[in-house]
C-alpha cells in the first residue's frame, strides 16, 4: 500500500478516536502512535499533518461539508463518514501536492474499505460538490 494511503488510513483511526474519547488532538495522537508498529517516519508524518491541520480548521471543515450535505446535520453523519470527509476536504482545501481527483478519489476508497455500502455515494457526491464549486482545477 502507498504511504499517503496508509497515512490516511491510520488518519482516519486517529479521528475517528478523537471523535470518541473528546481528549486533546496531541494526546490522542500520542496514544495512538504508541501502539503502532509503524515505523515509517514519511508515513507518521503526513498522517499527522492530516490530523493536526484537520483538528486546526475543524469547524470551518464542518461548516463547508453540513453546508453541502443538504438536510444533514455533520453530527448526525456516521463517524467514518464524517471523518473521511474531512480527510478528503482537507486536502482538497488546504493542500497543494495533492491533486483534487485523487484526493476524493482517495476518500472514496477509503470509505469504501471502511464505511457503509451507501458511504462512498455520499462522500463522493458531497465532496464533488464542493469540488466543482469551489475549487479550480489547474490548467494543463
Amino acid at each position: 500500500m502507498r504511504r499517503r494511503t496508509l497515512a490516511r488510513e491510520h488518519a482516519l483511526k486517529i479521528l475517528y478516536q478523537y471523535d470518541i474519547v473528546k481528549l486533546p488532538i496531541e494526546a490522542v495522537i500520542k496514544s495512538y502512535w504508541a501502539i503502532q508498529e509503524s515505523h515509517d517516519d514519511e508515513m507518521i508524518s503526513y498522517a499527522n499533518l492530516l490530523v493536526l491541520g484537520i483538528a486546526q480548521n475543524i469547524v470551518g471543515i464542518d461548516q463547508k461539508i453540513s453546508d453541502y450535505a443538504t438536510n444533514w446535520q455533520i453530527r448526525r453523519m456516521a463517524i467514518i463518514d464524517r471523518n473521511v470527509m474531512r480527510i478528503g476536504l482537507y486536502e482538497l482545501k488546504h493542500t497543494t501536492h495533492i491533486p483534487p481527483k485523487v484526493a476524493i478519489n482517495e476518500a472514496v476508497e477509503l470509505v469504501k474499505k471502511y464505511g457503509d455500502l451507501e458511504s462512498s455515494k455520499f462522500v463522493n457526491g458531497i465532496l464533488d460538490k464542493i469540488h466543482k464549486k469551489e475549487i479550480i482545477e489547474p490548467q494543463n
